[in-house]
Parts: structure tokens; sequence; C-alpha cells
């Protein structure tokens, strides 16, 4: 394996492809406040800005916590982990991850200011998941929980958070429109999960996709991208959002591929791509729904 720069260690620990998740749920939270004239777009940032920084704790910890559980072994068919190539030892990205946390505290204060103890609550709350998706002593990432989390981190807690934190209310819309979100980020975790289906079964780690076995887990795949797009039709015909809101439609024929794809993966670069493929269904989807709710 070709040397890499410390630069390149530390932005490969990051996982750059999974960071088009993190806007997801801001920018949709966001267009419902607009939608209620209730937007600010300087809290927006604040807030993605924060969510940023959670996401990187959590890729820096999902690194070092999977290197000490053996899931990141031999064999993997994903691409190479820092920790686990000895670009980054585990001392050194111990201190990355409290250096990632305290950057999204710092942020995160500053929301809590305007937004009181729910934001702190959700915070606290998302603090606590970051670490504890693949570490300490009982990792939800290991028992089947990792794509429970992710819906409601990604969907209810960003989307509804980001709303509530500009318009100081809660809102049903914001609720509704966090399962779109939702559902397509954990598609990504699906994805991940499946081209690691066989080196997670062997070091313990009991995902869901795990659980469910290579079929079933293909399916749930296709189940969670149509429930994505059935949710702004659903909320068009029930009058909740303008037909605007059905601008995410013209990503169907890359949902399409992705389900195809996924359907028939076997190698590690078909994995590969279909991960970062479905990344980019759920940034520019939420971004086309983010529009239409706002238009």
């Amino acid at each position: 394996m070709a040397p890499v720069t410390r630069a390149a260690a530390w932005l490969a620990a990051a996982r750059p492809r999974t960071l088009l998740a993190a806007p997801a749920p801001i920018a949709v939270g966001t267009a419902v406040a607009a939608a209620e004239g209730a937007a600010r777009p300087g809290v927006a940032l604040l807030a993605l800005f924060t969510a940023l920084a959670l996401q990187v704790a959590a890729n820096f910890a999902n690194d070092l916590f999977d290197f000490e559980r053996g899931a990141d072994g031999a064999g993997r068919r994903g691409p190479p982990r820092a920790v686990q190539s000895v670009w980054i030892r585990p001392r050194e990205m111990r201190v990355g991850i409290a250096l990632a946390l305290g950057i999204a505290t710092a942020a995160g204060l500053g929301l809590v200011a305007i937004g009181g103890w729910s934001i702190a609550l959700a915070g606290g709350l998302s603090i606590g998941a970051a670490l504890a998706y693949t570490g300490g002593p009982w990792p939800l990432g290991y028992h089947g929980w990792g794509d429970a989390l992710v819906f409601a981190f990604f969907g209810g807690v960003g989307v509804v958070g980001s709303h509530h934190v500009q318009a100081g209310t809660w809102s049903p819309l914001a609720l509704a429109a966090a399962l779109p979100v939702g559902a397509l980020v954990t598609a990504i975790l699906v994805v991940n999960n499946l081209r690691d289906l066989e080196t997670d079964a062997r070091a313990g780690k009991r995902t869901l996709v795990v659980r469910l076995g290579d079929r079933v887990s293909r399916r749930y795949y296709a189940a969670l991208v149509a429930l994505a797009f059935a949710a702004p039709v659903a909320l068009a015909a029930l009058g909740r959002v303008s037909p605007a809101a059905l601008l995410p439609l013209a990503t169907l024929p890359l949902a399409l591929r992705l389900a195809r794809t996924v359907a028939r993966a076997a190698d590690a670069a078909s994995w590969n791509d279909s991960l970062a493929g479905t990344a980019r269904l759920a940034a520019v989807f939420s971004m086309l729904f983010a529009l239409g709710i706002a238009a």
C-alpha cells in the first residue's frame, strides 16, 4: 500500500463521502422554518457546522473502535481505515475524537443559547450516540441498533431540531419531512453494512444487516428508498406542502439505478460505488425537497 500524507490520513478517517449526509437534515429543517417565515440563516449555518463536527467525531470513533474490536480486519471490502492501516495511531485518534467533539460542543453551545434545554438535550444525546455507536461496553451498532440510531438522529433530531432552534416551536410538518431524510441516510448505512456483512459477522458485529441476512437486507434498502420517495408524494396529496415539494422525484432515475445495483452487487467496487451514490442521492434529494418546501 502506497504511503499517505498525514493530511490524507485524517481526511480518509473523516470519510468525506458520508459527510454529504450532514447538510440534508439541516436543509430540510430550515426549509420548514422558511415556509413558516421563521428561517434564520446564521443559526442554520451554526447547526450545519455542529452537525458536520459531530459526524466527523463519529467517523473517527468508528475508525478507532472498529479496529479495536476486530471489525476492520483483513479481507474487508471497504476502503482502508486509518487506524487499521497504521496511518494514525490509536492514541492520536483519541485526540482527534476529543478535538472534533470539542468543536461540536463549542458550536452547539451557541445553539443551546438560542434554543434552550431541548437543544441541550438533543446535543447531549447526539454526542452520546456518536460514541456509543461502536464504542463503550455495549456498542449499539454491534447489537443491531445502528439503523434506528441513524434514522432517529439524521431524521428526527436533525430535521426537527434544526427547525425548532430557528422557529422556536415544534412542527408536525418538520416531523413528517424528517421521514425521507432519515430513510435515505439509513440507506447509506445499509449499503455500508451489506458490503461489510461477512467481516462484521466474523467479528461479532451483529448489525441489522447481519441479523436480516443478505437477501432481506437488499430488499430493506429498496424499501427505505421507496419510503423516501413516497413521503413527498403523500405530503403533497394531503395538501401539507405545495406541488413544488415533488422536486425530489427528479432523482428517481438515480434511485432506481442504485436499487438495481444494490440488488446485484457482489464485488467491492460495486458496493463502494453504491455507497457513494446513495450518499449523493440523500444529499440531492434533500436539497430539492428543501427547495420545494420553502417555495
